[in-house]
Order: structure tokens, then C-alpha cells, then sequence
């Protein structure tokens, strides 16, 4: 039986740190059965096999709630997942990408979005591979807007290949850029996400945010400009080299994609042996995400396990990773 104690440095920190009646304690209880839990005044007591994992959670909470971030029940769950994987929730979730129209702010939730964000942030192309529920889009958005409000990009451009570009596009109605409506759809969900309604449509009208297929990509060279390819293990490897010598000075490029999720005819994946091809380029930044970084309902995480066990049980290689 091991004993941990912390204390907490001012009883101030202590209402932030339990919760409303007590509520994160309970959820800290729930989380590690094993461990008595004792709070008298600002010390915590600890006694189990758990408690110096307990103890550490209950630090990371600390230096939470000093630093000002506020923690809420989503918060405790990600902070012993963290602490589960031996990563430091504290330098994880203080990471403020874009605080958004409604003033909450759009933080990475773990380790491996902490690496994403921090890597858009540096390279010139940033290749964000992982399963849905990732974040990649979002993260990339939140950046982009952030780049966009710093005044280090004069414009962002929003972009994914509508796979169906045959005969069931042809069969919707309405014009070229109602065709493919659907296919960007997604991309303005997240838009909206953080701007309020009249923000979005003045940057679109102004042509500060453009959202468009990337067949509209050819020809163009995009300078001073923050650009997301979305859904990219939809593009062919012509397409991808297309869309990667569009880049201009002093831009970034974002690319994410799903190598499970490969729709595009025929299954030439352009994102198939890229990391092989350019990962020792200058400025080239390859991010694998996975089910740990799932910040979906947890039972999306569960459904990523399980496709990735079924595979690995067949001897299926991801795509992705071979060398073309």
C-alpha cells in the first residue's frame, strides 16, 4: 500500500481543483477505485497502489488552475489519460491555438496534437495522417485563422478533392459551385465553428477565406497564404504534386487525410510512400496521429481500435507508409 500526499498552495486553488459540490473529486474517485482520497483543508492524502499516479494528476490539476486554465470535467478526463501515458498535461493543454467567436479557446488535447500544432507552426508543409476524430481538420482551421488575425498570411484557402467529381456529381442540381458544395461542407462547419456568422460571410465575400475543390488548385501559385488540403487520401499522386508546387512565398500548407479511408477510384492514394519521398526535405513535417488522440465520444476511440486491431490482424500495411 503506497502514501502520496500534495498540497495545494492556497485554498483558493481548492474550489477550481474539486469542482461545483465536489465534482471532480467523484470523478477522480470513479477513475481510481483503488485509492482513498482524503482532502482536509489544502492537503490531499493518498493511500493505494495508485497514489503516486493520483498524486500526479492531482499536481498537473495544480498547475492548471494557477495558470488560469480553466478545468472542467472534459478537462480531468484528458488530464488522466495524459498523465496515463506519462505526458505532462500541463504543457499539453495550456497551449492556446485561437480563442474563438464564442470565447471559449481551441487548445491541442494531447501529445500528439501538441506536436501538430506545434509543427504547423514551424514547417512550410505540415502532413497530418491520423483516424477521424483527431482533430486534424479543426486544428488546422484554428491555426489557420490564427495566422490569418496575426497577420502573418493575407489569406486562407480551404481546399479537398471531391472524389465523385463523375457521373454522381453530375446528377446533383444547381451549378459548378453547388455541385460541390457537399464535398466542402465540412470545412465550413469548422469555420463557423470559430467565427461568428457575419465574420465568415464578410471573408468569404471579401475572398480572404476561399473554400474551393482542388481541381480549382491547377495553375495557380498561392503566396502569402495559410492552405489546408483536407481529406487528402482522396487525392491521386498527380493531384498531390499539383497541389504541393502551388505553394508561394511566405505560405504554409496544412495537409490531413485518413489512409483507412481511401474513396478515390481506383485507390492511387497520394499520400501513398509521400513521407519516404519528401520527409527529408527542409520545412517537410510528417504528424501521425492515432486512437490516443481521439477527442471524439470515447467510443469513437474504441471503433479506431478495432479497425486498426482487425488490420494489423490481417497483415494489412497502412498506406502511407510504403515507398513508391
Amino acid at each position: 500500500m503506497s502514501r502520496s500526499r500534495v498540497t495545494v498552495p492556497g485554498n483558493h486553488l481548492l474550489a477550481g481543483l474539486l469542482g461545483p459540490a465536489d465534482r471532480h473529486l467523484r470523478l477522480l474517485e470513479a477513475a481510481f477505485p483503488q485509492t482513498d482520497i482524503h482532502v482536509r483543508g489544502n492537503e490531499v492524502t493518498l493511500n493505494g497502489p495508485e497514489a503516486a499516479v493520483v498524486a500526479r494528476v492531482f499536481e498537473e490539476l495544480v498547475t492548471l488552475v494557477r495558470g488560469g486554465h480553466p478545468v472542467d470535467s472534459r478537462a480531468i478526463v484528458h488530464v488522466i489519460d495524459l498523465v496515463a501515458a506519462d505526458e505532462s498535461p500541463s504543457e499539453v493543454l495550456s497551449d492556446e491555438v485561437l480563442r474563438h467567436a464564442r470565447g471559449a479557446a481551441v487548445r491541442p488535447r494531447s501529445r500528439g496534437q501538441k506536436t501538430y500544432v506545434d509543427a504547423i507552426r514551424s514547417a512550410v508543409v505540415t502532413f497530418a495522417i491520423g483516424p477521424a476524430g483527431t482533430g486534424k481538420s479543426w486544428l488546422a482551421v484554428a491555426s489557420g485563422i490564427a495566422a490569418l488575425q496575426a497577420r502573418e498570411v493575407e489569406r486562407i484557402i480551404l481546399t479537398r478533392p471531391a472524389v465523385e467529381a463523375g457521373e454522381r456529381l453530375g446528377f446533383l442540381p444547381g451549378d459548378v459551385a453547388a455541385k460541390v458544395d457537399p464535398y466542402l461542407r465540412p470545412l465550413y462547419d469548422a469555420l463557423y465553428d470559430m467565427l461568428d456568422l457575419n465574420g465568415v460571410q464578410r471573408l468569404l465575400e471579401q475572398e480572404v477565406v476561399e473554400v474551393a475543390p482542388l481541381a480549382f488548385m491547377r495553375g495557380r501559385t498561392l503566396n502569402r497564404s495559410f492552405i489546408i488540403l483536407d481529406e487528402a487520401q482522396n487525392t491521386t499522386p498527380e493531384q498531390m504534386k499539383m497541389f504541393l508546387t502551388r505553394i508561394g512565398f511566405e505560405s504554409r500548407a496544412v495537409v490531413t487525410g485518413d489512409v483507412t479511408q481511401v474513396d478515390v477510384p481506383g485507390g492511387r492514394c497520394g499520400l501513398d510512400g509521400l513521407e519516404t519521398l519528401l520527409g527529408g526535405i527542409e520545412g517537410v513535417r510528417f504528424v501521425h496521429l492515432s486512437s490516443r488522440d481521439v477527442v471524439r465520444h470515447p467510443i469513437v476511440a474504441d471503433i479506431v481500435n478495432a479497425y486498426e486491431k482487425a488490420s494489423s490482424e490481417a497483415g494489412d500495411e497502412p498506406l502511407g507508409s510504403r515507398p513508391r
